[in-house]
């Protein structure tokens, strides 16, 4: 089983300054490739343009760029605040909930701690550990791709200090129900930070699935992560934020780089909340047609994907996987090839079905 999503890092380039082995060892992330004449399904990504508002909002923004953001994000965290029912003590916003889990890391975890994670999970979990020096606890999906909770339960040690839950998991698309959770927390020690990220969550139409919604206020040591770039089309501005404990999220804000959030982001993301109707259509549209492409994998003999419940579906292709990704890009489709486990298709235009469906059948072939 691997620990991290890709090879060490070859590249860097020699110098007499002596720099920490475990960073030059790390890999670089690596964005999915774009897809010239062929549709870019490698980077879960919106296929739909930002909501009605947005633009507007971001190019007010813009006039001001002279100006340093607002680092307290007031306004966004309001919003926040008043939808989840909480004050805004327990809300945190940061420039993506990718950098939301390096913050809670660095909080968290020092020199010698453990941070549990299932894997294969959200590639970021692997490194974002190794910046504190703590240690990486990947513990294996069940045969179904999904999060083995007993199992990572029983991981968790006296240095424990973290534990990641990736519901809906990226990549592999599967959830965590809201039983296996609440049997899961009953396990962890109350001193142990558990981070739920929900980065998909808008996507789930499976009403067993968990929802962080429903568990504020009742776990001192919960926080729950959620993105304004998948569902809400915001990648590109770089914004998410985190729901839990005063306390918790207090000392987050102490790692976050100053003024790293825009105020083109903020704005941008309060614009969106006010478009909820068109935002909850729009996720209808992706939802209907993921599960359609399900229906019409499994039709073809792909009966090894598990139902997905993001934007996305998950080929458990294993060793055949950068053979899937070629085969997929033949027919105009770039997709995301995880080494040696699968490959991940992000839901987009509707357009691209058909040429999905043509590559499926050939690999089914």
């Amino acid at each position: 089983m691997s620990s991290g999503p890709l090879d060490a890092r070859s590249d860097a380039a020699a110098t007499p300054v002596k720099l920490r082995p475990e960073i030059l060892a790390l890999p670089s992330y690596k964005q999915g490739k774009a897809a010239p004449g062929g549709f870019k399904l490698s980077s879960n990504e919106n296929p739909f343009d930002p909501l009605p508002g947005v633009l507007e909002a971001v190019d007010a923004a813009t006039r001001q760029l002279h100006r340093y953001p607002n680092a307290g994000a007031p306004e966004i965290t309001a919003r926040l605040a008043a939808d989840w029912g909480v004050e805004p003590e327990e809300v945190i916003v940061a420039a993506g909930s990718v950098a939301l889990l390096t913050h809670f890391t660095q909080a968290a975890a020092g020199p010698g701690d453990e941070v549990v994670y299932s894997w294969r999970s959200f590639e970021a979990y692997p490194w974002m550990t190794v910046i504190p020096s703590a240690v990486q606890v990947p513990v294996p999906n069940t045969p179904g791709h999904r999060h083995d909770l007993d199992a990572m339960a029983a991981a968790i040690t006296d240095r424990t200090r973290l534990v990641i839950v990736c519901s809906p998991n990226n990549p592999t698309s599967t959830v965590v129900t809201e039983d296996e959770f609440e049997t899961f927390m009953a396990k962890v020690p109350s001193h142990v930070l558990v981070i739920l990220d929900e980065a998909y969550a808008e996507f789930v139409t499976d009403p067993a699935a968990v929802n962080g919604r429903e568990l504020i206020h009742r776990y001192p040591n919960l926080v729950v992560l959620r993105t304004f770039s998948k569902a809400y089309g915001l990648a590109g501005l770089r914004i998410g934020y985190g729901i839990g404990p005063a306390a918790i999220l207090a000392a987050a804000r102490t790692t976050i780089i100053p003024l790293s959030l825009t105020d083109q982001a903020q704005v941008a993301a309060v614009a969106s909340l006010d478009r909820s109707d068109e935002l909850r259509a729009r996720v209808d549209d992706i939802t209907a047609r993921r599960d359609a492409v399900y229906d019409a994998l499994v039709g073809l003999g792909h009966t090894d994907i598990p139902r997905p419940h993001g934007n996305f579906v998950w080929f458990p292709a294993g060793e055949r996987s950068q053979e899937v990704a070629e085969t997929f890009l033949r027919h105009g489709i770039v997709a995301r090839a995880y080494l040696p486990d699968g490959v991940r298709l992000t839901i987009g235009e509707q357009e691209s079905v058909e040429n999905i469906l043509s590559a499926a059948e050939e690999i089914a072939r």
